[in-house]
């Protein structure tokens, strides 16, 4: 579960982290109003939305008046902002967050990732923040220093202080900087977050370290222990087909194609997907119905995947192990029967009680198109889409 940057920010205040004061707007004269809140003379206007690379595409706004913050937060509420990582469709800006300016000496680059890959927490720090830190990995993998911590000793002093004189910090700013990061880790630790990162931590004109920007992810799985950060989630920067999946204990993550799938198990979701793109096809989502697929279970990721308007056909494939292809037949002539299914569904049973599911969809009278292979079954899937294309 990913949260606003102002939501972020008053996490880190809460651990010690400095950061810029601040308020939260959902109009555009509460923004001007933040401005004599705030005081000073400058401030900037965030759009809060669930996507990087804001700056680049009018979602943060340097202002030197009310009046321009007024009219900067007026140009930012009910605009959808597309920037390179929030896809074509963008997010809704429906509230802003105003900041004082702030006086940058130099941006630095702090974030704390769970890697899955090596099974630990690794901190990635840079001399040279506020870019993409795709973009600095990508053209000077050097620039980036990694520390793997060890989860039973966590994160050790002489940790931070390398971290901080990597940085090429003043001898007077080591100390605080070192408080920060572990300050930071013990947020990161405490609240089973899976990303922190602070893109820039700048140093201020006067030699301060401030938290200039944030943003955190959060574990779902282990939000039951944190019922306040659960209750920053907000709905209107998710996808609603994920929202709607993932509310029914279904594992989805949406797509641009147009053929959606129903797969049991991750593994073969992935080659599924891969086997649409070869036969020349897109794939509409990747969804795991997991392994208990009562038909009560295959009826909900039915309606999870028609759901999407631009599915033109829909690719069932089962290898039923801890399943049974007859259950999983059963939730298809289910939904048949409870949804008004318009669109072509190939289907693919293989595994336990595979002659009885198959059985079970042949003698149904449905219009279903069979399949023993994936590349059968894929290779159908694209056709049926060509035809339903070509009678539009």
């Amino acid at each position: 579960m990913d949260i606003h940057e102002y939501q972020a920010k008053e996490i880190l205040a809460r651990f010690g982290v400095p950061v810029p004061c601040g308020g939260l707007a959902y109009s555009p004269e509460q923004a001007s109003y933040r401005c004599t809140e705030i005081g000073g003379s400058a401030w900037v206007v965030k759009a809060q939305v669930h996507t990087g690379g804001r700056g680049a595409a009018g979602g943060v706004r340097l202002c030197h008046s009310d009046y321009a913050v007024q009219e900067a937060a007026n140009g930012m509420f009910g605009r959808r902002l597309v920037t390179r990582q929030s896809g074509p469709r963008g997010r809704l800006i429906y509230r802003v967050y105003v900041e004082e300016a702030i006086d940058i000496a130099r941006e630095l680059y702090f974030s704390i990732v769970l890697d899955r890959r090596i099974e630990r927490v690794v901190i990635i720090a840079s001399a040279e923040g506020g870019v993409e830190i795709e973009e600095l990995a990508a053209a000077k993998p050097e620039a980036l220093m990694r520390t793997t911590i060890d989860p039973a000793a966590g994160f050790l002093e002489f940790q931070a202080r390398e971290i901080a004189f990597a940085l090429d910090l003043q001898p007077a700013q080591i100390a605080e900087a070192g408080r920060i990061f572990r300050r930071a880790y013990r947020a990161f630790r405490d609240l089973d977050a899976t990303l922190l990162e602070i893109n820039p931590l700048v140093v201020t004109g006067t030699g301060g370290i401030v938290a200039l920007d944030a943003k955190m992810s959060f574990d779902d799985n282990a939000l039951f222990r944190h019922l306040d950060i659960s209750e920053l989630r907000d709905r209107s920067q998710e996808d609603a087909r994920e929202s709607h999946a993932a509310d029914r204990g279904l594992a989805y993550v949406g797509l641009d194609g147009d053929i959606g799938c129903m797969i049991n198990g991750a593994g073969l979701a992935m080659a599924t997907m891969d086997m649409i793109k070869i036969a020349g096809g897109e794939p509409a989502n990747f969804l795991d119905i997991g392994g208990g697929a009562s038909p009560q279970r295959v009826l909900k990721a039915f309606r999870a995947v028609l759901r999407d308007t631009g599915v033109k056909a829909m690719l069932i494939n089962i290898f039923a192990g801890v399943n049974r292809c007859d259950w999983v037949a059963e939730g298809i002539m289910t939904a048949f029967t409870e949804i008004d299914v318009k669109i072509p569904v190939v289907v693919r049973l293989a595994g336990t009680h595979v002659e009885q599911g198959r059985r079970l969809l042949r003698d149904s009278g449905l219009p279903i198109i069979t399949a023993d292979t994936l590349a059968e079954a894929a290779y159908k899937a694209v056709a049926v889409v060509g035809t339903v294309g070509a009678s539009a």
